[in-house]
């Protein structure tokens, strides 16, 4: 059987049916799992949808310019609403925020700026009470310099048990082989500290001391934390930057094997005492190296990450619409090796840092540059600090076929503040601030961010007239049923109703025509009931006809799922 469609330009949703047996009586949908459901399931990340938020960026309830636990809590039923049943916090705890947070100053606290641990415990009871799992940050790669422990080792006695908290040189040569991530900023990995007398170790920037887990007091303390969060009820951990936990002569420094022997322990300790907890990897890698993030055990499970992040997945989805050829999502789905059956991807088109382009070559780099930040100003390290919607040059079309297919692709699909609205962002401000500017709530003073003086903002809101919060903003999304913001409402609900998106098999078909990309996602549930989901997506900007070879379903009937006929 082959079945011959024409398809919009820059369009996904025209081609999303459900293929069902040709029978009145069969039901077109599955069963919408309740919340409870997933609040109890050990595996619930693989039906997670993630809603990242920023605390300061997002709501300021007590109008000092900077968002808050307490506004975060005012604005659940919005997160609620909108269809996500995850929220993934960036980091919250004290830290000089050199770095945003991820520069922690101490590990079992809040920030004075967001709140008490009395509010943060109260914002975990009531996502909880809504249904709502949250994940929250666990950077054990590095700390501030202002860390106690930094601060007690810089004037401990070298070789000591609080000195080797640190990695210390009395050379900046040592570890020569390894790249420097920030190039923008940094020219080494090694910073001289006056008050050591030696040079330390950092991965990141020169304020942020990477920490030495060939010193088992380093992992004891770091399970310490976790657990002091697990137990105040945290549900997963987001493990930052995890390929460089461990330094060793002649490597590049990154993926070794001793990396994956610490990873195991945490698991270990996840499995043993929090076995509906998760962890998710942030290892910006190529699909090979990243699967080891997963662990080597031979059962379903894996023995270290749950979930890992799908770095290079991510820019190709921009180079696919680019070229408007299929083939760079295609190829690196063909070079994703399979994973542990209890383990998941997580997939993303943007966050709170820069779009890496880290995981393409230098002539993909070069081009998806010019296509994308041919102002040089959102260039930054080797990547692109801009949102979604100024990307794709505010195109909807384009916007929701970007969505459609992160909704649709094996994995579970994080979604990042303001984009589910259209927010645009300022690349005048320096480093990544550009994209966590405020949430746009409403016409008023500050966005409806907050009632301070915006000279007192912790950030200021957008106010140009294409992104400004005048005219992008939730108020009047809400309003209106053609908004961007209720497309992305009915969507997540579309996708609630299907197991086969968060926990199907994906096979790829091969129309000749290479501006279409076709794939039916599979899901086979313990008591039988199956489910077959066609997507069809139009990657260029014309109309086109292409044929899918669907013989495989030969006596099932396609089913719009999204409107039409």
């Amino acid at each position: 059987m082959s079945t011959r469609v024409s398809i919009h330009p820059n369009r996904l949703e025209s081609g999303v049916s459900r293929l069902r047996n040709n029978t009145p009586k069969e039901s077109i949908m599955a069963k919408k799992p309740g919340d409870a459901t997933f609040i109890k399931d050990p595996l619930w990340y693989k039906d997670a949808v993630i809603y990242q938020v920023h605390v300061k960026s997002f709501f300021d309830s007590n109008n000092d310019g900077i968002g808050d636990f307490a506004g975060l809590i005012e604005k659940l039923d919005y997160i609620a609403a909108l269809g996500v049943n995850t929220i993934w916090l960036l980091p919250f705890y004290p830290s000089p925020r050199r770095d945003d947070g991820y520069d922690i100053s101490e590990y079992r606290d809040v920030h004075s700026d967001y709140g008490t641990m009395a509010d943060a415990k109260r914002f975990i009871a009531q996502a909880h009470k809504r249904g709502l799992r949250v994940i929250s940050e666990l950077v054990i790669n590095h700390t501030s310099d202002q860390h106690p422990w930094f601060q007690k080792a810089r004037n401990a006695k070298p070789g000591s048990k609080a000195r080797d908290f640190y990695v210390w040189s009395d050379t900046d040569q040592k570890y020569d082989g390894t790249r420097i991530i920030f190039l923008d900023t940094e020219t080494s990995n090694w910073t001289w500290d006056p008050v050591a007398g030696q040079y330390f170790w950092h991965r990141f920037y020169s304020h942020q001391p990477d920490l030495n887990f060939d010193n088992p007091h380093v992992l004891d303390a770091v399970l310490e934390v976790m657990r002091f969060w697990l137990d105040l009820g945290i549900d997963g951990l987001r493990l930052d930057a995890i390929p460089y936990l461990i330094e060793r002569d002649g490597t590049n420094n990154e993926n070794l094997p001793e990396t994956h022997q610490v990873l195991k322990r945490i698991r270990a300790e996840i499995d043993a005492n929090y076995p509906d907890r998760m962890l998710l990897a942030e290892a910006n890698q190529w699909p090979e190296d990243t699967q080891l993030y997963f662990g080597d055990s031979k059962g379903p499970d894996g023995d270290e990450c749950h979930m890992a992040f799908h770095f290079p997945l991510m820019p190709r989805m921009y180079m696919a619409l680019a070229q408007e050829d299929r083939f760079p999502i295609t190829d690196i789905l063909r070079q994703t090796p399979e994973i542990p059956e209890n383990c998941q991807w997580a997939i993303f088109l943007r966050n709170h840092d820069e779009l890496t382009l880290e995981m393409v070559t230098d002539r993909e780099r070069d081009y998806l540059w010019n296509y994308y930040a041919a102002d040089r100003r959102a260039r930054i390290n080797l990547g692109i600090r801009r949102r979604l919607a100024p990307l794709v040059d505010r195109d909807r079309r384009r916007v929701e076929l970007l969505n459609s297919m992160l909704l649709s692709m094996p994995g579970t699909p994080t979604l990042y503040y303001g984009d589910e609205i259209g927010m645009g962002d300022n690349i005048y401000l320096g480093d990544r601030d550009g994209v966590r500017t405020p949430m746009q709530w409403s016409i008023d003073r500050n966005g409806g961010f907050s009632r301070a003086d915006p000279a007192s903002l912790v950030l200021p809101p957008i106010m140009d007239p294409m992104y400004g919060f005048q005219s992008v903003n939730v108020e009047i999304q809400e309003r209106d049923p053609h908004s961007l913001l209720n497309w992305n409402r009915r969507m997540l609900a579309v996708r609630k109703q299907q197991k086969a998106f968060g926990r199907g098999t994906l096979k790829m078909l091969s129309p000749s025509n290479r501006r279409i990309l076709a794939y039916t996602r599979e899901y086979t549930a313990p008591d039988g009931h199956s489910e077959v989901v066609l997507c069809v997506a139009n990657v260029s900007s014309a109309a086109q006809a292409a044929e899918l070879e669907l013989s495989a379903y030969a006596g099932t009937v396609p089913v719009e799922m999204l409107g039409g006929s």
